[in-house]
């Protein structure tokens, strides 16, 4: 997080800066043709990979714990979250760990801005996920997902502690 907040902090102009930082945050060298916008913000860095052409918008979040693989011709809308972890679901377990499963973007995807990707999820090949989408499941190839939605799955036992 030190680094994201380095990376932020550069002029935007300051590419050969930003591509050193960037090496730093993901732990290697990254695609010449990766483009990523300031402010971007990562919890790990060391879990995300890039195909050639990858472009990310301004205001994203990768929380790349549990890996995310980005392929090809990627594009990636502002303010979108890539988030691998999370918590137990059940009350009583909640702060005992944390969950993680990998994302995997796959060649000539468009996620819409402000898009929110949760542990798990592969979007297939071609595909679009519009813009506020909440994407819980994984998306076939050459399909458009749009929405987001609150559906009841089940009822938790107990009751959170006080």
């Amino acid at each position: 997080m030190n680094l994201t907040a380095r990376l932020n902090a550069l002029p935007f102009d300051d590419l050969d800066a930003r591509r050193t930082v960037l090496t730093e945050i993901f732990g290697g060298p990254v695609p010449d043709s990766l483009s990523i916008l300031p402010p971007f913000y990562c919890d790990y860095g060391l879990g995300a990979s890039f195909g050639e052409r990858v472009f990310i918008n301004q205001g994203c979040f990768f929380l790349d714990y549990g890996g995310i693989t980005i392929g090809d011709r990627v594009m990636i809308g502002p303010r979108v979250t890539l988030s691998t972890s999370g918590h137990p679901v059940e009350p009583a377990e909640r702060y005992d760990f944390i969950t993680h499963a990998p994302i995997v973007i796959e060649d000539d995807v468009w996620i819409g801005a402000a898009a929110t990707i949760t542990p798990g999820v592969t979007i297939g090949r071609g595909s679009v996920v519009g813009a506020g989408a909440v994407v819980a499941k994984d998306v076939p190839s050459l399909s458009v997902v749009t929405a987001t939605s609150a559906v009841e799955r089940r009822r938790l036992r107990g009751s959170p502690a006080s």
